[in-house]
């Protein structure tokens, strides 16, 4: 009976843990929620104004006949569209983002909602391991309940942990992937500068349109981290913040699809997405230790809890 109520403390322990987890990654999405629904209203208001400029240089003008007899109207019109385009783009990408976020709030809604009465469970199942401690009388019986506590915070953070680690792992193949179509871009941009001619230049930015396919897939797989991370940090004393991270891929899109011709901004999206790299697998490293750290842990628990019983 006791060994019972024990393993059910264990189990009920995790899952009481996960449920705040989920709810603090759940106020968390929230928050990104109401940030992005803003920045897509800001967009949308910024697309209006470029695709007017658009239109009115297309339109015959006073002003479009005095820049077309001056030869400017041409580059005026190629500078606003490439504008309108890449806000165009980044709008698409944050809409794409909003309903991420929605989609993972109400997974995590449902899951919360199907944990039930946990709390009132654990309560219930304290009262009925205190009453067998009273009757026992014996030390035993409390050092037992009191290891078994703690293979439950440990069981619990390492399951953390692990998600954590798979999710970064996530990422890691996100990147990896863009690095690749990068490095192809790259090796094709330079055959185009040196006339490798419109075959060239298409394969090129065939490879940058898969590489920002990959930078929104490793974004979205870094918010899972984000989440993911939000109480392991401060546990494990890490002390991680990836919130800049999370917003690289705006910098990405700002910089190389605004001016995708230019062979040196290949170059630094290039350089962005390395570096993300490297951060990212550090951050794996720490964690991997620290599952390390705590399994070490659970065995003495383990070791300890045998000793106990095989002397009860």
């Amino acid at each position: 009976m006791e060994r019972e109520i024990n393993e059910q403390l264990v189990q009920t322990k995790e899952a009481i843990r996960r449920k705040a987890k989920w709810e603090k990654q759940m106020k968390d999405y929230q928050s990104e929620l109401s940030e992005i629904e803003s920045a897509i209203g800001n967009l949308e208001d910024q697309l209006s104004e470029e695709l007017r400029d658009v239109k009115k240089l297309e339109g015959v003008s006073l002003t479009s006949l005095f820049q077309t007899f001056f030869g400017a109207k041409e580059e005026k019109l190629r500078k606003e569209k490439q504008e309108a385009a890449a806000v165009q783009l980044k709008l698409k990408e944050a809409r794409k983002t909003e309903k991420e976020l929605i989609d993972s709030i109400n997974v995590l809604k449902e899951k919360v909602n199907n944990t039930g009465e946990l709390v009132k469970k654990y309560n219930d199942l304290l009262l009925q391991k205190e009453a067998i401690i009273r009757k026992s009388n014996s030390s035993s019986a409390n050092e037992l309940f009191l290891l078994g506590d703690q293979e439950g915070d440990t069981r619990a953070y390492l399951i953390e942990l692990k998600e954590a680690i798979t999710a970064g792992e996530a990422v890691k193949s996100a990147l990896e992937k863009a690095v690749s179509s990068l490095d192809s871009a790259e090796g094709w941009g330079a055959l185009d500068m040196f006339g490798g001619g419109m075959i060239s230049g298409l394969v090129k930015h065939d490879h940058i349109d898969k590489s920002t396919g990959f930078i929104h897939q490793a974004q979205s797989r870094m918010r899972t981290f984000q989440k993911e991370l939000l109480d392991i940090d401060q546990a494990a004393e890490m002390h991680v913040d990836i919130s800049g991270m999370l917003k690289f891929a705006d910098f990405f899109f700002d910089g190389l699809l605004t001016d995708w011709m230019v062979q040196g901004r290949i170059q630094d999206s290039l350089a962005q997405v390395r570096d993300q790299q490297a951060k990212i697998a550090g951050i794996i490293r720490n964690l991997k230790m620290e599952v390390e750290k705590n399994e070490d842990s659970l065995e003495e628990i383990e070791v300890k809890k045998e000793a106990v019983i095989v002397g009860y």
